[in-house]
């Protein structure tokens, strides 16, 4: 019997041939584009001196020439006399400045790749209200394109956290090299993220609904203080646990308690031990954490702020920190100014409580952090207080300040190198230091530059 095979099926054959062909290169590209090289390169160790360098310590005076030593991954000398030690490899800082990392306290990095059309790239939304015990740590991808992306601006470190339910998880600091999520972490476990409840109605307060009318004001009050008093049953049942743990602990003879993960992990949280960090945006949602807060005994955060000034008397007086995020937003009220938001960083400090700015992104957007305190900075925040916005204010508020935020001796190099002020557009990253490791500056942006740069108009 013969086999006869007509020409629609050789046809289709030769298709399937194509596509698998096409697959396959497909297939190489992405590693391509993908690995470790472009995304990721974790540079050299080694012991480096600048020199002839005007040096911005952040937390001291500007050294108008001087030399920084970076050995074993640490600052280890800095000043306008520090000697070079014998063997370093040095860097002539004649005509430019340096300054430490900049810090991003909100963002999504490492847990977002694609946020629209990829879901498997997407790490930071779990199904139910509590999810305490999710670690933003164990899911950070080391080579997100966005690594590179961002620390080729002078943005060293980044708070990346979870964001969906009532108790989103726990966040992480990391440092933006290394190959391993524990490699990069500063501090693992850093704070527990809250969205609080919100007194809003309609599709995205997750109080109203599509169609009809909303509720009345009364209405939504009454729904945001049951929702609150659901997040303090909450606390005080995750402290009840921890007592039972610890009574359990000194005292075997009594009842074996009932392992809940999630009650667990919020132990040290609701204890006041480790920080919490509440989202919430406006006047009276600001008051409400305060108030949570102070009747709960934790240490809060606030994240977002977008009316913080207008409660900053009760911010001052509790110590709560604010992590601004809404530079780039647009005002929310009709009759706010324009500059509504620009103003808000220099209202908080005017009013003596301890801020930081952070873009709250998972992309490039990160990149954008020195502008967005440019920006503040052009409206009423001193010049020097928006540096510190984006390098020692928030190491202060995540509780590494011991670590980063400034160019002091025994502190993680993170250390940038510039033609200019970092925080202006036109200035250009020279070298970059992260955990004393002098990296390249390349990403996908710079790999697309070369790729294209040379082309003519008509090719």
């Amino acid at each position: 019997m013969k086999l006869r095979i007509t020409n629609y099926e050789l046809r289709i054959t030769n298709l399937l041939a194509l596509w698998l062909v096409l697959l396959l290169c497909g297939l190489t590209v992405n590693a391509q584009l993908n690995s470790g090289a472009l995304q990721n390169n974790n540079g050299k160790a080694g012991t480096f001196v600048i020199k002839n360098a005007r040096i911005v310590t952040v937390s001291g005076a500007v050294i108008e020439s001087g030399t920084v030593v970076i050995k074993d991954g640490k600052i280890a000398a800095v000043g306008a006399t520090a000697a070079a030690p014998s063997g370093a490899e040095v860097i002539d800082g004649r005509g430019l400045s340096v300054y430490p990392g900049m810090i991003d306290a909100a963002t999504n990095l490492g847990l977002i790749e694609i946020g629209l059309g990829a879901p498997g790239t997407v790490d930071t939304n779990e199904l139910g209200d509590n999810n305490a015990n999710e670690k933003a740590i164990i899911a950070v991808n080391p080579y997100s394109a966005f690594v590179n992306v961002s620390r080729n601006i002078g943005v060293t470190t980044v708070l990346t956290k979870p964001q969906s339910g009532l108790i989103s998880g726990q966040s992480a600091v990391i440092n933006l090299v290394g190959s391993t999520p524990g490699e990069m972490a500063v501090s693992a476990n850093n704070a527990l993220i809250i969205n609080f409840p919100r007194v809003v109605a309609g599709f995205g307060g997750g109080f109203g609904g599509f169609g009809g009318p909303a509720p009345d004001f009364n209405e939504l009050v009454r729904r945001r203080d049951t929702a609150v008093d659901g997040l303090k049953k909450t606390f005080k049942e995750a402290l009840e646990y921890g007592r039972l743990q610890d009574a359990y602990a000194k005292d075997k003879t009594l009842p074996k308690p009932k392992t809940d993960l999630r009650m667990a992990a919020m132990v040290p949280f609701v204890r006041g031990e480790k920080p919490i960090i509440f989202s919430a945006e406006r006047e009276r949602d600001i008051k409400a954490v305060i108030k949570f807060a102070d009747e709960m005994k934790v240490k809060a955060i606030i994240l977002g702020g977008q009316e913080a000034s207008k409660a900053a008397t009760e911010l001052k007086q509790k110590s709560i920190p604010v992590i601004f995020t809404n530079i780039y937003n647009l005002p929310v009220r009709e009759d706010d100014a324009y500059d509504a938001f620009f103003a808000e960083a220099g209202k908080l400090q005017k009013a003596g409580v301890l801020f930081c700015i952070a873009t709250d992104s998972e992309t490039a957007v990160i990149r954008d952090l020195p502008e967005q305190a440019g920006i503040a900075a052009a409206f009423d925040l001193p010049k020097e207080e928006a540096l510190k916005a984006v390098t020692l204010y928030p190491a202060q508020i995540l509780g590494v300040a011991d670590k980063l935020g400034s160019i002091e001796v025994g502190k993680i190099a993170n250390i940038v190198v510039t033609d200019g002020d970092m925080l202006e557009a036109r200035t250009k990253v020279k070298y970059l230091f992260i955990n004393g490791r002098l990296l390249p500056l390349t990403s996908r942006h710079t790999e697309l530059y070369e790729q294209f740069k040379d082309r003519k108009p008509n090719q």
